[in-house]
């Protein structure tokens, strides 16, 4: 009998650190349009937000049980602080591993860059939640950005990006990617759903969070992938 052959394995992102190099300004830019749009309350963005706000209460209103698993998942499946324990899991394994201490330290610098930037954020703007007569669900502190958002789409972005590039098996990589789009855009859309944010909020969170996690893949270019090439006497992939 032969042995079966080995699962296909992706191929390390090649281009990912000049990739990240040039989607990172593209979003910064976008996250600070958006928040100068949300600051300014420009009213077509303002109305929008209400509409949607509107609709979306009304259908979690009529229908309760979807409401509840909505409520399910972000508060316990896609909440912050599940995130932030996925984050601190795989920094452990990381730092397990020969010479990983600096991708741990990385990833959990990363995911602290960005519950600090979100908090500040938050702060800085102030803007007020949605407020229903019959609300479905609550939530304390200010509205722009969206935590769940920005924090699901952070920790599901860099560990993508990890397990691209240690090469994981092409099944298990379809699975991760399926899972992480899900949870990204899931989470976004139960805030709306459960009338806790405003669509804009969740729209801020994704690009702030997509923002933070490009700069940090390019940061970890520049530290770790670039002057370990240079030692070895060869050029950065």
């Amino acid at each position: 009998m032969h042995p079966a052959p080995a699962e296909p394995r992706t191929r390390p992102p090649e281009h990912a650190p000049s990739a990240a190099s040039r989607a990172a300004p593209a979003l910064a830019l976008c996250s600070a349009v958006l928040l100068l749009l949300v600051v300014v309350r420009w009213q077509p963005l303002m109305s929008a937000d209400a509409a949607v706000a509107r609709t979306t209460h009304r259908w979690a209103v009529g229908e309760r049980g979807l409401t509840h698993v909505f409520r399910v998942l972000t508060d316990w499946v896609w909440d912050p602080v599940t995130m932030r324990l996925l984050c601190a899991a795989a920094a452990l394994w990381l730092a397990r591993r020969r010479s990983g201490w600096r991708s741990a330290l990385w990833l959990a610098g990363a995911c602290a860059a960005a519950t600090l930037l979100q908090q500040a954020l938050k702060a800085a703007v102030g803007r007020p939640r949605p407020v229903w007569p019959d609300p479905v669900d609550s939530a304390r502190f200010a509205a722009f950005p969206s935590g769940h958002a920005m924090t699901a789409t952070v920790v599901c972005g860099l560990l993508l990006w990890l397990l691209h590039r240690h090469g994981v098996g092409r099944t298990r990589w379809r699975i991760a990617l399926v899972t992480a789009a899900v949870s990204v855009v899931g989470v976004g859309l139960t805030r709306v759903w459960l009338g806790v944010h405003w669509a804009s909020d969740v729209l801020g969170g994704w690009l702030l969070g997509a923002t933070v996690a490009a700069t940090a893949v390019w940061a970890y270019d520049w530290q770790v992938v670039r002057p370990k090439t240079a030692r070895a006497g060869g050029s950065p992939s």
